[in-house]
This record gives structure tokens, C-alpha cells and sequence, in this order.
């Protein structure tokens, strides 16, 4: 198979498709890999890495898409790449189409393949291809945070571990899962006062029984939420629903009841955001405030660290892109549930319910594609 890694466009998007490790294996099983000049570049990946294991480069973004069969990305194609897409042709990155009704009609429009990583599931729930960004973007939602909570930067002018004699800054971290753990560990390692909330009992009881002392945690009701933010400096938004839009846990009129200077770090922002006060911004411009509270909602957080991430994520990807290179993505996808359930469009129709649903858009069961 003819796989390609184009460099990607979206605003302060560092981070590449797949590592020269990553490319190593896929050409050791016989298919050839086409990278765009300086894709990886700014991920600590040059030209000359991925030529050393036998890629070839291409010069431009047109010429990728238009020899390969098999797209590997980190982000949605964006507007100038809707065209590119091919009839037919597989593009495996994170879509996150819940939030994106245009990227929906574009790839349903294009005809081509798109199976997204943060729908691909295993059989006790997990999402294998969204943990290890999960885990990057957690961490790093608790440090912008606390670099937002400093005065200079909008914020109310708290160090987030306190000193002795002066209380720490209190977190409040909505969601238990990967983001929601990692963000409300790092917090309590840098040492505030950290509650978390979810809505489910069985895993507020694996937290409790995990979690560092300071990491109290909360029952999800809006009563309760509510009762947090007076004294609360930062909010972390981490609930994620899969495929589908993220409820609004804080509406604008509970602003009110948060200090000015209180800090949103929007998580959940590529599934709609957890905040109804909440927009997609970058890494250019990635805070505004509304009524004192200052938002954070960079929509590609692990972006700003992209040779982490782009191991992290090629790690991941790794087994299921070979198996899609190997066996081709429809038998791949006969062979494998968790692919399948990756499987969001599938020339010109729509296999992920909650997304055609959420659009009005018609629904197709995947068996029948397959």
C-alpha cells in the first residue's frame, strides 16, 4: 500500500502523523511511505530521519494526497485539504466531527474513508488512539492553568502550590477519565487542593482509592458544581461523550458566581466544550475572557508539545495501521471491532450514528459497507 504523511496545516499544529520508527515498521512490512518536505520538522523529525528508513519525500501537500492510498494525520483535514481527498481513499487522524458540520459534509461529499482515532474502541470501552493525548493534554491543561492564574496573564494572581503559610490554589477538574485523572494528579502533585467530579460512582470510588491525599472527590449534579466555583481559582473541563457533542456543565450565568480571574481550561473543546461560554482559539491566541473569567480552549493542546506527542501517538496507531496497510481497511475492519468502531464515513455515507443524529444527517449501520 502507498501511505502518506502530509504535514500538517491547522494553526500551530507541530506534531506529525507518524515517526521514522513508525515509518521503519510500515515499509519492513513492504508498503512505501511518502512524507511531505518538512512534515515532521518541527517535531524533532527532519527530511533526513525519515529517508534513513527508506521514505520517500514529496514536496508538497497536492502531491501526498494525490499518490497515496492510505492518509495518516493528527488532525481533521481542514478547508484546503478538502479537496485533495480522494474517492475511496483512507484517511485515519482524529476527526472529532461532532463539533464540525462542514468537515462532515466536506468528507461525506469527497467520498473517502475516515476512520477516526477517537472513536476506535476495545471491548471493555477504552479508546486506545485518544489515551495517549488524553494523557498529554491533562497534564498540560494543569500547567496552562497555572501559567494563566498568574496576574500578569489575566488571572488572580495565585501560585498554584501556595507557600507555607499561604493556602494553595483550589482546582476543579470536571470528568474522571484519562484527561481528567492525569490534569487532577499533576495539580495535586504541584500541590493544590484538587476536587474531581463525574457521574460515575464506581469510578469516584477507583479515584478515591488512587488519588493523592490533597484529591477530594464530588458527585457530578449541577447542585454540586455549583457549590464548588465560589472559592474555586481554576476549572478543568475534561468530560468527553464519544463522538458526540460535550454537555455544557458551566452555562455563562454560573460565571457569576466565580472571582474574577478564575481560569476555564477548556479540555473538551474539539468534542463542543464543556463551558457555554467556550470557543476553539490556538495556540497564537489561546485565552479571552468573559465577565473577569479568563477561557483557555486551544483546540490541539498537545500541539505545543509535539515530540512527545507524536512518539505518544505513534505508539498507539502503530498495530492499527500496519493491520490497515496490510489487509486493506475494509478487511482490517471485518477483522477487528475496535477499528470498526472507528469507521465515521465511508464514501459518502455516515457509519457513526451520534454524528448523523446530531446533523440530521442519514444514518448507515457499518455491517452495511462492509
Amino acid at each position: 500500500m502507498k501511505i502518506g504523511i502530509p504535514k500538517e496545516i491547522k494553526n500551530n499544529e507541530n506534531r506529525v502523523g507518524m515517526t521514522p520508527a513508525g515509518v521503519a515498521e510500515l515499509i519492513k512490512h513492504g508498503h512505501d511511505v511518502y512524507v511531505q518536505h518538512t512534515a515532521g520538522q518541527n517535531s524533532g523529525f527532519p527530511d533526513e530521519a525519515y529517508t534513513a528508513v527508506g521514505a520517500s519525500i514529496l514536496a508538497t501537500i497536492e502531491e501526498v494526497y494525490a499518490v497515496a492510498d492510505m492518509i495518516v494525520k493528527v488532525k481533521e483535514p481542514i478547508a484546503p485539504e478538502y479537496a485533495l481527498v480522494r474517492k475511496g481513499q483512507l484517511l485515519f487522524t482524529y476527526f472529532h466531527f461532532a463539533c464540525e458540520h462542514e468537515l462532515t459534509e466536506a468528507m461525506v461529499k469527497s467520498g473517502g474513508v475516515c476512520l477516526a482515532y477517537e472513536t476506535v474502541q476495545l471491548p471493555d470501552g477504552s479508546l486506545p488512539l485518544l489515551i495517549p493525548m488524553s494523557e498529554v493534554a491533562g497534564r498540560m491543561a494543569t500547567i496552562n492553568g497555572a501559567y494563566y492564574l498568574q496576574k500578569t496573564k489575566g488571572g488572580k494572581g495565585k501560585l498554584i502550590c501556595g507557600v507555607p503559610g499561604v493556602k494553595p490554589a483550589k482546582v476543579l477538574v470536571l470528568g474522571g477519565g484519562i484527561v481528567g485523572q492525569t490534569a487532577a494528579r499533576v495539580a495535586a502533585g504541584m500541590g493544590a487542593n484538587v476536587v474531581i467530579a463525574d457521574v460515575s460512582l464506581p469510578r469516584l470510588h477507583e479515584l478515591s482509592v488512587t488519588m493523592p491525599p490533597n484529591v477530594d472527590t464530588l458527585y457530578s449534579s449541577h447542585h454540586n458544581i455549583v457549590s464548588e466555583l465560589p472559592d474555586t481559582d481554576i476549572v478543568i473541563g475534561s468530560v468527553l461523550i464519544r463522538g458526540d457533542a460535550t454537555p455544557k456543565l458551566i452555562t455563562r450565568d454560573m460565571l457569576k458566581l466565580m472571582e474574577p480571574g478564575t481560569v476555564l481550561v477548556d479540555v473538551a473543546i474539539d468534542q463542543g466544550g464543556c463551558f457555554e461560554t467556550s470557543h476553539p482559539t490556538t495556540h497564537s491566541d489561546p485565552v479571552y475572557e468573559v465577565d473577569g473569567i479568563v477561557h483557555y480552549a486551544v483546540a490541539n493542546i498537545p500541539g505545543a508539545v509535539p515530540n512527545t506527542s507524536t512518539a505518544a501517538l505513534t505508539n498507539a496507531t502503530m498495530k492499527y495501521a500496519v493491520a490497515l496497510a496490510d489487509k486493506g481497511w475494509r478487511q482490517a475492519c471485518k477483522d477487528d471491532a475496535a477499528l470498526r468502531a472507528g469507521l465515521n464515513v465511508v464514501e459518502g455515507k455516515i457509519t457513526f450514528k451520534p454524528v448523523a443524529d446530531l446533523f440530521g444527517m442519514p444514518y448507515t449501520d457499518v455491517a452495511e459497507v462492509l
